[in-house]
C-alpha cells in the first residue's frame, strides 16, 4: 500500500552545502522529518555537482514521517550567468545597457541540459525560451 502524503516541501539548496540552518532545518522541522538524515542525502547526492550551484529541490512528506526528495537542474538564470561571466542580471532591463552577452549556440548548450524540466517539446522552443530570459536579465543574444 502506498504511503499517504502530507506535504511537498521545495527549496532551493546550494549543492553539496546542505545544513540544518534555515531555510532547510525549518522547514523539515515543522513537518517532523529527521533533518541531518535530509542533510547528509541531499550532499551525497550531489556531491558530484559543481559545489555551491543552486539546485531546486522538492522534497516530498510522507504521514510516517519519513521523505523523498528530487532534484531538478539549476536555474535558467544560473547557466545564463555562467555562460556571460556575469555576477548578477541588469537592474533596469531594456533602458540602456547591456549587462552581458549570449550566443544561441551558448543557448542550444543549456536548452540541452535544462530540457528535462523545462515545460516545451523540442530544443528550439527551449532556445527561445532562454533567450527571452536572457533578453529580461539585461543581456544581450547574438547569432553564433
Amino acid at each position: 500500500m502506498a504511503k499517504k502524503i502530507v506535504g511537498y516541501i521545495k527549496l532551493q539548496i546550494p549543492a553539496g552545502k546542505a545544513n540544518p540552518s534555515p531555510p532547510v532545518g525549518p522547514a523539515l522541522g515543522q513537518r517532523g522529518l529527521n533533518i541531518m538524515q535530509f542533510v547528509k542525502e541531499f550532499n551525497a547526492a550531489t556531491q558530484q555537482m559543481e559545489p555551491g550551484t543552486p539546485t531546486p529541490v522538492v522534497i516530498t512528506a510522507y504521514a510516517d514521517r519519513t521523505f523523498s526528495f528530487i532534484t531538478k537542474t539549476p536555474p535558467n538564470t544560473y547557466f545564463l550567468m555562467k555562460a556571460a561571466k556575469i555576477e548578477k542580471g541588469s537592474q533596469t532591463p531594456g533602458k540602456g545597457g547591456t549587462v552581458g552577452r549570449v550566443t544561441k549556440s551558448q543557448l542550444r548548450e543549456i536548452a540541452a541540459v535544462k530540457m528535462k524540466d523545462m515545460n516545451c517539446t523540442d530544443v528550439e522552443s527551449a532556445v527561445r525560451m532562454l533567450a527571452g530570459s536572457a533578453r529580461s536579465m539585461g543581456m544581450t543574444v547574438v547569432e553564433g
